[in-house]
C-alpha cells in the first residue's frame, strides 16, 4: 500500500461474528498489507441475518487486537456517542492506544440506530439532543487528551460537567489519536468536523453526494480559519471483487446482494473495474483512504485478491 492512498478493512460484526472471526480477518489484513482494521460499533444486527452468536463490544475487540497485531491501525466507524460517557470513553481509547503502541483512531458519531438502544436499555434522546451531546463529547474527549501532563481539565456544558480531572491516562499518540467524523448532515456535521476532525468519512454515499459534502467541510474549515487540507478525506464502500463473473456472483450471493446493485452502489466487479472506480472517486473527491466493507468474514481469499490484484495498481 502506498502512503498516498490507503486501503482499510471495515467489518460489521453485529451481523454475526465472534472475536476469533475478527482476529482472523485482522491478521489476514495485516499480512496482506492493508493499512488498517476498523469495525462498526453496534449492538444489534440489521436486516434478515440472525446476528448470532451476538454482538461484540468494539473497544473490547480493539483492545484484544491491539495485543495480537503489530502494524495495523485500529479504529471504529463509528463509536456511538449514546453508548458511553465521554470521560470513560477517553480513558478506554487512550488505554487501547497504549496497548497498541499508538495505533488507535477514534471514529465518533452521535448514534442513530434506535432499535439497538431499545434492545439493550440505552437511552436514545431526540436528534437535536444527541447532536448537542455529541458536540460536548468531542470537546471533552479531545480536551482530556490534549491537557498537558500535570494539569487538570474542566468542562461545564448543558449535558456534561467535569471538574479538576487529572485527564489521565494519556494516549501514546501526541497530541492525541486521530478523530474521525462522518455523515451527510449539511450544517452541524461539517461544522463539528472543521473543529475536531482529523479525517472526514462518507459511508456508502454516491459520488455527487460525497463531493458536495466534502466541499461543505472545506467551507466550514475556511469559515473558522482552518486549512481544509488538514482533514483527510475518506469513504466507505461495500466490497465484492472477483477474478471473473462467476466469482463476483458467488460473493454477492454470500452477502445477500445483487451484482448490478453492487456495481452501482459499491466497489464491485473485476480488479480492473474496481481500480477504475477508485480512480474516479479519487479524481472527483480527493479521497486518500478507502474503507472496504467486508461482509463475509469467512472469505479471507477476498481480502488477499484485493491486496494482490487491486492495491498494486493504486
Amino acid at each position: 500500500m502506498t502512503e498516498e492512498f490507503k486501503l482499510r478493512v471495515f467489518t460489521e460484526p453485529q451481523q454475526g461474528a465472534t472475536y476469533d472471526d475478527l482476529l482472523r480477518v485482522a491478521r489476514t489484513a495485516e499480512e496482506a498489507g492493508y493499512d488498517a482494521f476498523f469495525r462498526s460499533d453496534h449492538y444489534l444486527k440489521m436486516g434478515s441475518v440472525t446476528g448470532e452468536p451476538g454482538p461484540t463490544d468494539a473497544w473490547v475487540t480493539l483492545a484484544g487486537l491491539a495485543r495480537e497485531t503489530s502494524r495495523l491501525r485500529l479504529g471504529t466507524l463509528m463509536t456511538a456517542g449514546t453508548f458511553r460517557l465521554p470521560g470513560p470513553l477517553a480513558i478506554s481509547v487512550a488505554q487501547v492506544d497504549q496497548m497498541s503502541g499508538g495505533r488507535v483512531e477514534l471514529g465518533l458519531g452521535s448514534g442513530w440506530y434506535g432499535d439497538e438502544h431499545t434492545a439493550y436499555g440505552i437511552p436514545f434522546p431526540s436528534l437535536k439532543e444527541r447532536f448537542d451531546r455529541y458536540a460536548e463529547q468531542l470537546e471533552i474527549i479531545t480536551g482530556l487528551w490534549e491537557t498537558p501532563p500535570g494539569e487538570t481539565f474542566g468542562f461545564e456544558g448543558g449535558h456534561y460537567t467535569l471538574a479538576d480531572s487529572p485527564a489521565l491516562p494519556k494516549p501514546v499518540q501526541s497530541p492525541r489519536p486521530p478523530v474521525l467524523i462522518g455523515g451527510t448532515g449539511k450544517k452541524r456535521t461539517p461544522e463539528l468536523a472543521a473543529r475536531f476532525a482529523d479525517e472526514f468519512n462518507l459511508p456508502f454515499a454516491d459520488l455527487d453526494t460525497a463531493a458536495a459534502q466534502y466541499e461543505r467541510v472545506s467551507a466550514a474549515c475556511s469559515a473558522i480559519g482552518r486549512d481544509p487540507a488538514e482533514i483527510v478525506r475518506s469513504a466507505a464502500l461495500v466490497l465484492c471483487v472477483g477474478k471473473d463473473e462467476a466469482e463476483i456472483a458467488r460473493r454477492a450471493e454470500a452477502i445477500g446482494r445483487e451484482v448490478p446493485e453492487l456495481r452501482t452502489n459499491g466497489l464491485a466487479g473485476t480488479p480492473e473495474e474496481v481500480v477504475d472506480k477508485i480512480g474516479t472517486w479519487r479524481e472527483r473527491t480527493g479521497i486518500t483512504r478507502l474503507y472496504l466493507q467486508v461482509l463475509d468474514l469467512s472469505d479471507l481469499d477476498h481480502l488477499e485478491l484485493v491486496a494482490s490484484a487491486v492495491a498494486p495498481q493504486l
